[in-house]
């Protein structure tokens, strides 16, 4: 195999590598302690903590065991709080060491535990040094971490402009490094199906670079208030509470993403309330197709979130058909990859013919 060299990983990439070997070892029955735990690095908002309910909702799913994810902030402790309380033995002659109840975890074979050290990098060197042993000898003090127990830790890096600081060489050597970057077809593929509005959906599909505020930005910017992933759930989730009410939510989306990030969101929002109802799309086919590309944008993705509850074969027929009138490649494909990830729907788009054929060429099949 030729060489290559190191790149940062998705989400997605960090989730199917990650569930895959825990998947593996549960399968094999070989203990976790074989695998190094593991260290996401990554901005603000990225997605990390996410990342680690999605590798918790694959194993569950993949092997039929409860998971549960106990979320540890360690900026929020100091290292006793990890050891726990001391206290008296039975017969008054020794100290002994009360567990937290952060660490009382159900240790039976159906059960696997994710113990996820968030914000890691920005505890004080102090309490990074009381993770030591959690991460390499999986004790902390006298308590012994569960056999049946995932170690995944997360934190900013000192270069993301954000409260870190810079992790001990002694303890970086415990653990294995994976480097989180913003992917925006990869969280858009994840927005579509976790009800991401659809205005924010078409709008980052169509400015891509408005999902992420680089560092180069963040040094500009004096306002708290920046895009990121977590960001723009946010305000997917403002616009969801208000149905769509951009004048009482336009200051509140400038809380989340800044003002000028806002302003271009109400600009596409206008455009996207002057589409073709999906509607009228799914159930009529003489409906026109939008000559500006951001109007053609915003009806690809009202038309993903409509088959999301309507997916009737007339109803997914006539939105082939019409997505398949845009001349523009591109926007047949990014709708024809997106239903092709939702399984009711692709279970009825199989029947025809140009989704069919979709599928073929890209190696797809309907079963998969």
């Amino acid at each position: 195999m030729k060489a290559q060299s190191k790149k940062d990983m998705t989400v997605e990439e960090i989730k199917n590598v990650l569930s895959k070997v825990y998947v593996e070892l549960i399968e094999n029955d070989i203990p976790f302690k074989k695998f190094p735990s593991v260290m996401l690095w990554g901005s603000p908002g990225v997605g990390k903590s996410q990342g680690v309910k999605q590798i918790a909702k694959d194993i569950e799913v993949k092997t039929g065991k409860k998971v549960v994810v106990t979320d540890v902030r360690l900026l929020l402790f100091n290292p006793v709080d990890l050891r726990g309380i001391p206290t008296s033995n039975a017969e008054k002659t020794l100290a002994v060491w009360l567990k937290p109840q952060i660490f009382q975890m159900d240790e039976s074979k159906e059960v696997v535990n994710i113990l996820f050290l968030d914000e890691i990098s920005a505890a004080p060197p102090s309490v990074q040094a009381a993770a030591y042993q959690i991460t390499l000898d999986r004790v902390i003090g006298e308590h012994k971490i569960p056999d049946n127990c995932i170690i995944i830790a997360a934190g900013n890096r000192v270069s993301d402009k954000s409260v870190a600081y810079k992790m001990p060489k002694a303890l970086a050597n415990r653990l294995l490094h994976l480097d989180v970057c913003v992917d925006s077809s990869a969280w858009l593929s994840w927005a579509t199906e976790n009800g991401i509005n659809s205005i924010v959906t078409s709008f980052l599909a169509y400015q891509p670079t408005a999902l992420n505020a680089g560092n180069d930005i963040l040094d500009e910017n004096d306002s708290n208030s920046f895009p990121t992933p977590r960001s723009w759930e946010m305000v997917s989730n403002i616009l969801n509470i208000l149905n769509g009410d951009l004048d009482v939510a336009y200051p509140l989306l400038c809380g989340c993403v800044g003002s000028n990030i806002a302003n271009e969101l109400i600009l596409w929002a206008e455009v996207f309330n002057r589409i073709p109802l999906p509607e009228e799309i799914c159930t009529m086919t003489n409906i026109g197709v939008p000559v500006r590309l951001e109007a053609i944008y915003a009806t690809v993705f009202s038309l993903i979130e409509y088959l999301k509850k309507h997916n009737s074969e007339s109803e997914v027929f006539n939105a082939i058909k019409y997505v398949s009138k845009i001349p523009q490649m591109e926007f047949k494909h990014n709708f024809f990859s997106f239903i092709y990830k939702m399984k009711e729907v692709r279970r009825v788009a199989a029947k025809v013919d140009e989704f069919n054929s979709w599928m073929v060429n890209n190696g797809l099949y309907e079963d998969d």
